[in-house]
């Protein structure tokens, strides 16, 4: 039940990253909020922004702040010389007690923050992370084997 006053938001998918439930295995995941400019806000609504390549990462070790690295949004068409840079750092909104927690999972061998989906929740911009750890050559394949395995016992039951 939630509290008096607080209702839910309209939730609307931007972009999802398939490829990263293919590369890695998700461990868990958090809902953060990002800092953005005007000119990327409008870009996002155009669905204009690419997170195949893009990660979180803690750039000062003694420091809890999280960026999302290498996430592209591209240039406003309308925009003027306040444009935004398609690759820059952008800074992730999350608590001082998740941030503890996120950096020193992401201390462990072989773990990484990785954006799995970006979507508007009412007016703010949200994306959910994943703690993942990269899977092996061999998991890809028996994880394509079982769902070809599973298409074949649907297509018979269906004839």
């Amino acid at each position: 039940m939630k509290p008096e006053g607080i209702q839910d938001r309209h939730q609307k998918i931007i972009v999802k990253n398939r490829k990263a439930y293919h590369e890695y295995e998700v461990i868990s995941s958090v809902e953060t909020g990002i800092v953005l400019r005007g000119t990327e806000v409008k870009s996002l609504r155009a669905g204009k922004c690419s997170i195949q390549d893009a990660y979180a990462n803690f750039p000062n070790p003694q420091g809890y702040e999280l960026f999302l690295i290498n996430f592209h949004i591209s240039p406003y068409e309308h925009g003027n010389r306040e444009n935004h840079e398609p690759k820059r750092a952008r800074k992730l909104l999350v608590n001082y007690r998740e941030s503890v927690k996120l950096k020193s999972a992401v201390q462990e061998k072989g773990i990484t923050l990785i954006p799995l989906t970006i979507y508007f929740s009412g007016p703010f911009v949200k994306i959910e992370l994943g703690l993942m750890k990269a899977k092996r050559k061999y998991d890809k394949r028996q994880v394509v084997k079982e769902r070809d395995t599973e298409r074949d016992i649907r297509r018979n039951f269906k004839a």
